[in-house]
């Protein structure tokens, strides 16, 4: 077993660790298929040989020929560490400064096997979202961060980590880009390439950036989207007795279950991997779980009916599920469902994210690799089955939404009835979450702020969760608009229940939905709490790349902007740039996350708080630009919640000045100027 001492000592070389190769009991990554030529074949194995000296060449170009042989990838499974990887108390890493012990205490989270999605190949979540591309990478930094003073930024090129280079104090101890590729060339297939030759990396959202905390980063989002859909499309507030049915429950889809719960309704979430749903069975986030769909059936008739809160996992597909609710619409008349939803990793579609109904779970990770071209077309036929099911039941009244995995893009591409006659490109017969249910909670400023204690201790969890609650208690005390008062009892009724749903995996950490105002003063109360030995070690604050400001995504985040610029990427860039130069301890940038490759651009941060009166106002200039740059985007594009919120800002702030769009009221004129 390998000390937090060894593991930061650099590559192990002298002599090299016992080749174990990839364990058994594990779920592992599906083989990929990136169709090298010959010379890229060469190439790949030659990236990999150049992380060690020329004597252990011999030795090791053996065994990382037969990994891209056998998986389409070279991992270093040699190189897998033997040590338990999980997030340890801060104080045991060996590191000059603390920004770098929290920063090791956030990468082993992210390879944690209770966390990970795949833990050997480096995935955190969403199948293909890696931490690094091999396992030297993780080891060289490790390294780094424990020589690293703060006079010091380690620079991160898509898992490669460049090195450490002399900075200012003031600047970022850490800068991380994924998969930045030149436009032209960032397809799937050059992406299958370039990972495979190890010079790119698809780092999801949270993982390349080291800030994922398990399901609970989702479970909050989709708690308050299905508390917000029941309100928009079935005008309750209590969801008693309506059925939620999606699928997955892997990765971050994994929260679906317990935010069934905690919204009060019946879920029924069909997952093809068994191995996934008993992870989340054993880990509580599962009331249920069951083969049968006779059971599923008569579980759901009586909880609808009874009123009782459940969540049940279905090991099956959820194609099978859709038609099954069809078939019972058709013989008995009876709409079962109220809301439904997907999340099985779409971006992702051909390589392990959606799994065909036509075959099953093995059979279908044995033609993905062996026969690329069929497995493609049994995916779109199958998505074409589950349009045309969900088609049938939202005829009858059930309500539908895209989830931001890319399901209504694959479905259009797969020629899926899903098409808004006379809409816009970023337009389906459903609508994004975002477009529906979310995008007015990121206009007044909302989005998913999240924090990790890096003692390890739950009390300081609570600690940082009763200071959350007060401080949404004292703001509403002090008076906000209706809106935004709905939002914070909201997460107020959400930190009460966390404490009682289990909902920490990993590292101890929260997440809640908030604005500029309530991330600001959150973060000064939990750092003047560290300053009071309240909190007994530093705090990192995050957030999900999925926010107001952090992600341009046209089937996402941006969804709801009609302006245009919906394909634009200044915002997400300009949010990296400006939260680096604001204080920020770390700062990433990523193509792709959620919807996929080449498909979105989105950033993200990590600011530890330690107690000083300088980590106090950098968390208040960076924090609120970091709000603040995706409010004024959405205000120029023409929403109005938008506008008001920036409003308010610029009467709060002094400093803050922002260019306010004219709207065009009387729009004739524009006919009539170009029909002239």
């Amino acid at each position: 077993m390998s000390s937090l001492e060894e593991i930061c000592g650099g590559l192990p070389l002298h002599p090299l660790p016992e080749n174990r190769g990839r364990k058994k009991g594990v779920p592992h990554a599906p083989v990929r298929t990136p169709n090298l030529t010959a010379q890229e074949e060469k190439l790949a194995l030659q990236n990999a040989l150049r992380y060690f000296p020329p004597e252990v060449h011999k030795e090791l170009a053996l065994e990382f020929a037969e990994e891209l042989k056998l998986y389409g990838h070279i991992y270093m499974y040699r190189f897998c560490p033997a040590i338990e990887m999980r997030a340890y108390p801060i104080e045991e890493y060996p590191c000059k400064t603390k920004s770098a012990a929290a920063i090791m205490h956030m990468i082993m989270n992210n390879l944690d096997p209770s966390v990970a999605q795949f833990p050997q190949e480096l995935v955190t979540y969403g199948g293909n979202g890696q931490v690094f591309s091999n396992w030297a990478q993780l080891w060289l930094v490790m390294h780094y961060l424990s020589e690293m003073t703060e006079e010091q930024t380690l620079v991160m090129y898509s898992g490669h980590p460049l090195g450490l280079f002399p900075s200012p104090r003031y600047a970022p101890r850490l800068i991380i880009t994924n998969g930045m590729v030149i436009p032209n060339y960032s397809s799937r297939d050059e992406y299958e390439k370039m990972f495979a030759m190890g010079v790119t990396m698809y780092g999801q959202m949270t993982a390349g950036s080291y800030c994922y905390i398990g399901p609970q980063g989702i479970v909050h989002g989709t708690v308050l989207t299905v508390l917000n859909a029941g309100r928009r499309y079935l005008g309750v507030e209590d969801l008693a007795g309506r059925v939620f049915v999606t699928s997955g429950l892997g990765g971050m889809s994994g929260a679906q279950a317990k935010a069934a719960v905690i919204a009060g309704c019946v879920g029924i979430i069909a997952e093809v991997d068994e191995a996934a749903l008993l992870k989340r069975y054993r880990q509580g986030w599962l009331m249920e779980i069951t083969d049968s769909l006779d059971h599923c059936i008569a579980r759901l008739r009586d909880a609808r009916e009874n009123k009782i809160t459940l969540s049940l996992g279905y090991h099956g597909n959820v194609v099978d599920l859709w038609e099954r609710f069809v078939y019972e619409l058709d013989t008995t008349g009876e709409q079962l469902v109220d809301l439904g939803s997907d999340q099985t990793s779409c971006h992702n579609p051909f390589s392990g994210g959606y799994y065909p109904v036509q075959l099953s779970f093995e059979e279908a990770n044995q033609l993905m690799s062996t026969n690329p071209g069929r497995f493609r077309t049994l995916v779109q036929e199958s998505l074409r089955r589950q349009v045309a099911a969900i088609n049938r039941l939202s005829d009858k009244g059930m309500f539908f939404w895209d989830y931001g995995n890319a399901f209504l893009l694959e479905a259009q591409r797969a020629g899926a009835d899903v098409e808004k006659r006379g809409a816009n490109t970023i337009e389906f017969r459903y609508p994004s979450y975002v477009q529906h249910i979310m995008g007015d909670i990121f206009s007044l400023g909302f989005g998913p702020f999240r924090w990790v204690c890096t003692s390890g201790d739950p009390q300081d969890l609570a600690t940082t969760d009763l200071i959350a609650t007060s401080v949404l208690e004292e703001a509403i005390h002090q008076g906000v608009s209706a809106s935004v008062k709905q939002q914070y009892h909201d997460n107020i009724h959400w930190i009460r229940e966390a404490g009682k749903h289990s909902l920490v995996v990993g590292s101890q950490a929260r997440i809640l939905y908030s604005d500029q105002k309530g991330r600001v003063s959150i973060a000064v109360a939990i750092n003047r709490a560290i300053a009071e030995n309240r909190i007994k070690a530093p705090v990192v604050l995050s957030r999900d790349h999925h926010d107001v400001s952090g992600t341009d995504s046209p089937y996402r985040e941006t969804s709801n902007i009609y302006d245009g610029s919906a394909f634009c990427a200044d915002m997400a860039v300009q949010n990296f740039v400006g939260d680096a130069v604001r204080g920020a301890t770390w700062v990433a940038l990523h193509n792709g996350g959620g919807v996929g490759w080449g498909e979105v651009i989105n950033g993200g941060f990590g600011l530890v708080l330690d107690g000083s009166a300088e980590a106090e106002e950098q968390a208040k200039i960076m924090l609120s630009w970091d709000v603040s740059n995706g409010v004024a985007r959405r205000c120029w594009s023409g929403n109005s919640n938008a506008y008001e919120t920036i409003c308010q800002a610029m009467e709060e702030t002094g400093k803050l000045k922002v260019t306010l769009p004219h709207k065009v009221v009387d729009e004739s004129i524009l006919e009539q100027a170009l029909h002239r």
